[in-house]
């Protein structure tokens, strides 16, 4: 056993924490596969098409989308 062993940095030891639970898996492994498909689908593919840029689409100059943007801001509930 190492002599400063416990003095680590906690960032390292966090590290060697995952490295080592990652390096143990088995279904794991494919699980995070599974997931990383399904984040990236959600974020890119659906995003294209249900999430249109609005601001670019409707307004020509940087001016008129930073002027609707504060509008919509500082506008109060009625």
């Amino acid at each position: 056993m190492e002599p400063n062993k416990g003095k680590r940095n906690i960032f390292i030891r966090i590290f060697n924490f995952y490295l080592e639970g990652f390096r143990s898996m088995t279904w794991g492994r494919k699980l995070w596969v599974i997931i990383i498909i399904k984040l990236f689908i959600m974020f890119a593919v659906l995003r294209l098409f249900f999430f249109p840029d609005f601001l670019q689409s409707n307004f020509e100059t940087d001016e008129q989308r930073s002027d609707y943007v504060i509008e919509e801001l500082t506008k109060t509930n009625k």
